[in-house]
């Protein structure tokens, strides 16, 4: 069973920084595709960022400029860097681990909240 634990979430005033990690369990976190998802109160959650095998990134267009997503193979780990945040920020954000084949079925985080007072 591949476990994703996340952490670095907490609350932050706008304008601020946070940084958050996500470590995969297992030995194969090189090849999965990496990505950070958000979903805020009444809302469905949404692709914030992610980073393929080879390092390729993409990022919503709310957070472009702003965050920066990254992955150290080494640690089994994938960050998001997250500077300027506005209180719309503000939701649990969720890892995600995918293999890339087209049926393959995702592993989650267990989610870190983020909240940014305005």
């Amino acid at each position: 069973q591949v476990q994703l634990v996340e952490s670095g979430g907490g609350l932050v005033q706008a304008g601020g920084s946070l940084r958050l990690s996500c470590t995969v369990s297992g030995n194969i976190f090189s090849i999965y595709v990496m990505g950070w998802y958000r979903q805020a109160p009444g809302k469905q959650r949404e692709l914030v960022a992610h980073v393929t095998s080879g390092g390729s990134t993409n990022y919503a267009d709310s957070v472009k400029g702003r965050f920066t997503i990254s992955r150290d193979n080494a640690k089994n780990t994938v960050y998001l860097q997250m500077n300027s945040l506005k209180p719309e920020d503000t939701a649990v954000y969720y890892c995600n681990a995918k293999l890339p084949a087209v049926l393959a079925v995702p592993y989650w985080g267990q989610g870190t909240q983020v909240t940014v007072s305005s």
